[in-house]
């Protein structure tokens, strides 16, 4: 899916550079902000089901921790790089600044495929990655979540490790546990809604309503289902949604002209969002090799899988109708044909803003573990709507004051935000 001569380390450390110049940041500032401030490598130990002793490489990086602890994802890849955590970890500082949340940005992973795992072997890399990693997490310390690949489960394997070697009840040691064990409700939600919630504020800005348009997805994972869940909501219309297919090793699109159920492809997908395609087809899905949903005449492409997937190679597949992109996955555009997206009068939703719903529940759960007494449904969703379109407005309204796209607001924004707290606490 991706191009493996893509870095987007070097492409986080570019974007920061662009906003860098325009603050005029002083070399300390630069220095402390381009790089993490810690990093974390380390071997996982497990015994498998057949006995044999396997090693997994398993990482967290902290970036900045100057407005409060660091928090971030774990995801399990078999791709997984750390110059990947190094970007995530740098984008999550910016994500939790651009919504104004009191933490810092950080990212872990482990090098494993978790497709091919039992869930006895995904325990022990669960537990393996705490035991490994413990002095240097914790509530006040780094905040660890659920990412790529990994679930409500896995996080509270981790908890129970964790809380296991300090002896202690420790539930803000985590988010994305299972409600009724420490989770918040509406976090499983939270980053699907926040895309669409930024979507609808874009509209209204385009003078469009809702019902009138159409959209394609790019991934089926917990961000897609959700994002489209709210989306048909909101009377929206889906033409088309891509997931990967694990044993042909390939992006798989299915499309409806006149619209995908949300419910029946739920029901003939895996954990991971895997579509079985011959039942697709059953139901009467147009199953397409590659990535058709880019090319969909929609008036809303959502990419919602990984990063580096609009590019040179598939730029001008999209349609002249497409009025909103908006990033679900982390680093999905690559910078380099986004000034074509900008010559197509395309609004742009950034992912520091348009995927930060689950970076703002992540900071409820938190809060609401450390007080140990937790909120109805209705009160996340609305304390997330809030949060995320006092954001949106922000990022919006400075992005027409300075005549500029809304990435570059939101990076402005948020590395401005860092860089003042790193000063103030007299680390610069």
């Amino acid at each position: 899916m991706a191009n493996s001569a893509y870095n987007p380390y070097t492409i986080a450390q570019e974007q920061f550079d662009k906003a860098a110049d325009i603050l005029n940041l002083d070399k300390a500032s630069r220095d402390l902000l381009r790089t993490p401030m810690k990093e974390f490598h380390f071997s996982i130990p497990v015994r498998m089901d057949d006995g044999i002793r396997r090693i997994f490489k398993g990482f967290r990086i902290m970036h900045n921790d100057a407005r409060g602890p660091a928090k971030g994802g774990i995801r399990f890849h078999p791709h997984e790089t750390v110059d990947t955590m190094r970007a995530l970890s740098m984008l999550m500082s910016w994500k939790t600044a651009v919504a104004d949340l009191p933490l810092g940005g950080g990212k872990g992973g482990v090098i494993c495929d978790p497709h091919d795992l039992s869930l006895n072997e995904q325990e022990q890399i669960c537990r393996g990655w705490v035991r490994q990693n413990f002095k240097n997490i914790g509530a006040n310390i780094d905040v660890p979540a659920p990412e790529l690949m990994t679930n409500a489960q896995h996080m509270l394997w981790m908890l129970d490790e964790y809380e296991t070697i300090t002896g202690e009840r420790q539930p803000g040691f985590i988010t994305g546990k299972p409600v009724g064990m420490g989770g918040s409700l509406g976090r499983k939600e939270a980053t699907g809604y926040g895309v669409m919630l930024c979507v609808r504020e874009a509209l209204k800005e385009l003078n469009i309503k809702p019902s009138n348009t159409t959209a394609s997805f790019q991934g089926f994972g917990n961000v897609a289902q959700n994002a489209i869940e709210l989306y048909t909501k909101m009377g929206g219309k889906i033409l088309c949604v891509s997931s990967w297919n694990q044993q042909d090793m390939e992006e798989i699109s299915f499309c409806k002209e006149d619209g995908i159920d949300l419910l029946e492809l739920k029901k003939i997908a895996d954990p991971f969002g895997g579509i079985d395609k011959i039942k697709a087809k059953d139901l009467g899905y147009q199953v397409i090799a590659g990535n058709e949903w880019i090319k969909k005449n929609v008036d809303i492409l959502v990419p919602a899988a990984v990063e580096n997937q609009i590019n040179e190679d598939n730029i001008e597949l999209i349609s002249e109708k497409v009025k909103i992109i908006a990033e679900g996955a982390n680093s999905p555009t690559n910078p380099k044909v986004e000034p074509r997206i900008h010559t197509k009068d395309i609004k742009l939703i950034p992912d520091l803003l348009a995927n930060s719903g689950g970076a703002i529940c992540s900071y409820f759960e938190q809060v609401q573990s450390n007080m140990n007494y937790y909120w109805d449904k209705n009160e996340v969703f609305g304390k997330l709507d809030q949060k995320i379109t006092a954001a949106y407005i922000s990022i919006s309204e400075f992005a027409k004051k300075n005549k500029m796209n809304m990435r570059e607001a939101a990076y402005i924004i948020a590395v401005d935000r860092v860089a003042v707290a790193c000063r103030e606490r007299g680390w610069v």
